[in-house]
């Protein structure tokens, strides 16, 4: 698989060549082999792509994602066969262990909050409430404090006015930022040979990615830091939406090792996918933002 995301912002014509993708523009010609490519992220309507650039990633199994007319991610394409997927494996994920579901989701949820914390603090804002939420969790999150815990949050990182469901600069870019996020998630479920269908907490008939939806929730915090940094944005510029995607490439440690974070994303979900299908019995989740959080490593263990 590939390690680069490729973002396309004008006027372009996309197509394959001798395993190479080839970009036309005003400006020129670029070429990037296609193995180096993980994302493709068409960022315009003044694009046009070959149905035969498609083909060739989907075979390298690599997405590609379109906007719409507000450049807002809206569709990404996802392959039909990915060459990992089988019968027994689907068999197995539609008799997941309830209670292995239940005690991944309360992990999930529990390292969700303990990021939000630590992002908080990186901002040198106060989490003690988030805290509260924290230390009240019960398995499977019954009580919801995931969702009071978000509450309390978003306003402390955004103002007490802030509204999630607005639709402001900053609810913008934090939309952008996890539609990037959960497509790296989707294509490593798909890798693996899963279904993102069947969630282990989301159950929407809407939502084709309710897998993706529950594991990448411990790493929306990362997305929620660096649109922090940038609060203060009035217009949701090309440069903002770069930097998003370029948010796959950042440094990380991730149980012990430097990384970038879509690395972390392949280790974590295929340990998920391991843990939900029984083939081992513990999750390690180790993590830290390196020089942007406090030097206190994020640790779990499922």
């Amino acid at each position: 698989m590939g390690w680069r995301s490729v973002i396309i912002t004008q006027h372009a014509k996309l197509t394959y060549s001798m395993n190479m993708m080839i970009v036309q523009t005003r400006d020129g010609v670029n070429q990037i082999p296609i193995d180096d490519i993980n994302l493709v992220l068409i960022s315009t309507s003044q694009a046009v792509i070959t149905s035969a650039f498609i083909s060739k990633l989907a075979e390298k199994q690599s997405k590609v994602i379109f906007v719409d007319d507000k450049y807002q991610p809206i569709s990404e394409t996802v392959d039909y066969y990915p060459g990992s997927r089988n019968l027994a494996k689907l068999e197995n994920q539609f008799r997941w262990d309830e209670k292995r579901k239940e005690l991944l989701w309360t992990k999930i949820v529990t390292r969700k909050i303990q990021n939000q914390i630590a992002v908080l603090q990186n901002y040198k804002l106060d989490g003690e409430d988030i805290q509260e939420e924290l230390d009240r969790i019960e398995i499977n999150d019954s009580t919801n404090r995931e969702a009071l815990a978000a509450r309390k949050y978003f306003m402390k990182m955004f103002g007490k006015d802030f509204i999630r469901r607005n639709s402001d600069v900053i609810n913008a870019a934090l939309d952008y930022g996890y539609a990037i996020l959960l497509s790296a998630f989707d294509r490593e479920i798909a890798v693996n040979g899963y279904l993102s269908y069947l969630g282990i907490h989301h159950h929407s008939q809407e939502n084709q990615f309710n897998l993706g939806s529950d594991l990448m929730e411990p790493f929306r915090p990362i997305v929620d830091y660096w649109v922090k940094a940038h609060e203060n944005i009035s217009e949701f510029t090309p440069d903002i939406k770069f930097g998003l995607v370029e948010l796959l490439s950042l440094e990380i440690k991730f149980n012990g090792r430097s990384t970038i974070l879509s690395n972390a994303i392949t280790v974590y979900v295929r340990d998920c996918l391991r843990f939900l299908s029984g083939e081992i019995d513990k999750v390690k989740i180790e993590m830290e933002l390196i020089h942007e959080v406090p030097n206190d490593a994020i640790n779990d263990n499922v």
